[in-house]
């Protein structure tokens, strides 16, 4: 019988392989996919995450492929500065904010694992189909799919993880009818350019407001600051008509876009020394998808299942959050696992007790995504720029002489 089984070699489910050997706890990851390969863009992941990976014993490698982040800015749609604040140790943590390669960060992951637990640890190409509970509720007898072969088989463990993320075969068991995920409107488009580096070389830059059109921009790769360049991630946010909070069709994270539909939103755009539509159009492949979330669930799991990550509080993609929660409930998963040991119902349910709030907070905060409520005021008062953001900002009900002058452009 395996102890614990973990469906999804995600962030999330490889941290929690990776947390549970550390404490001494026997684990096995599955997913579905043929093979587990570098794809995807850019992920930043927050001090409180980087502590946690540190503690793995991953801190040289991050520091060796990741670009720690030294700054925030946000600026409006022509460029003009509104505000900035440090990141990570330059804000006082004990451990940097990084910015990375989502690929990158998995396959790091992947090699610890693998490393530690043997090469068998992850099986892909085997999907979860079922469970069921047995024993009076301490262990479960999960049905997997050999995707090669086509056969089912059964494996028997003490607790089943779902980090099988959004749209998660495990949280479908145990939430059926829940329905597609919730689209707020906005779609993304997202690529990664190898560039000059621009706006200091490790400053995640914020222009616009997703409103209407908004830029995110930040350097994730230290091989290429190394050499002198930088790999630039960028998202573009473009927000669209709905009436109600809808749904946007299937969402496929590696489906490509096209250049013609996100280049038209930003023609003109510069941010410092940044020329914008020169930057997405230099790009090899583009990414195209909605943001999306779900509701927050009442629970997430009962007796020897529960859930992690995505699977367990899909967010929107809003101040660095999602990878660093899917790592948070690694660790606090492991810990809980190992002190309630051998109790894994009782261990599964510490672990939600501690973290199912905090993440679903982070889920509802996300959505009302509060910095963006001060973007969204300065480009609504000032939509041609401005020559002093306090203009924008310190007022409620601007004279026709201040909103004139807030809105005259910045000869910047």
């Amino acid at each position: 019988m395996i102890d614990v089984l973990v469906a999804g070699a995600g962030i999330g489910g490889l941290t929690t392989a990776l947390g549970l050997h550390a404490a001494g706890i026997e684990v096995r990851v599955v997913d579905a996919v043929d093979a587990l390969r570098p794809v995807g863009v850019g992920i930043n992941l927050l001090p409180h995450a980087v502590r946690e990976l540190t503690e793995l014993g991953l801190g040289d490698e991050l520091a060796a492929t990741a670009v720690p982040t030294a700054e925030m800015i946000h600026f409006d749609r022509h460029g003009n500065h509104i505000w900035s604040e440090p990141r990570g140790v330059a804000r006082g943590h004990h451990w940097p904010q990084y910015s990375l390669h989502r690929g990158a960060l998995q396959m790091m992951l992947l090699d610890a694992v693998r490393d530690r637990l043997g090469e068998h640890a992850v099986r892909t190409g085997t999907a979860f189909v079922r469970y069921a509970e047995t024993e009076g509720s301490r262990s479960v007898l999960v049905t997997l799919r050999d995707l090669a072969r086509g056969r089912e088989y059964a494996v028997p463990a003490r607790a089943l993880v779902g980090a099988d993320g959004l749209y998660s075969a495990v949280r479908a068991r145990l939430h059926p009818g829940e329905g597609p995920p919730l689209w707020n409107g906005i779609r993304m488009w997202r690529g990664v350019t190898e560039w000059q580096p621009v706006l200091g070389g490790r400053t995640m830059a914020i222009a616009g407001s997703n409103a209407s059109v908004k830029l995110v921009v930040y350097p994730i790769s230290h091989e290429a600051e190394t050499r002198g360049r930088s790999l630039l991630n960028w998202v573009a946010e473009v927000r669209f008509p709905v009436h109600h909070h809808g749904v946007a069709g299937p969402v496929d994270w590696n489906r490509s876009g096209r250049l013609s539909d996100v280049l038209p939103h930003f023609a003109g755009w510069r941010i410092g020394d940044l020329d914008v539509p020169a930057l997405l159009a230099s790009t090899a492949r583009i990414l195209e998808y909605p943001m999306v979330d779900r509701d927050p669930l009442p629970w997430w799991g009962r007796g020897p299942v529960t859930l992690l990550g995505d699977a367990a509080h899909p967010m929107y993609p809003v101040g660095s959050s999602g990878g660093s929660e899917a790592v948070l409930d690694a660790r606090v998963l492991a810990r809980c696992l190992a002190l309630a040991a051998p109790d894994r119902a009782g261990g599964l349910r510490a672990y939600e007790a501690e973290r199912w709030a905090s993440a679903n907070a982070v889920v509802l905060a996300n959505r009302a995504m509060p910095a963006d409520a001060i973007l969204r005021t300065v480009a609504e008062r000032a939509p041609e720029g401005f020559v002093r953001v306090e203009d924008c900002l310190l007022y409620t009900s601007p004279s026709p002489r201040d909103a004139h002058e807030a809105r005259m452009p910045s000869s910047a």
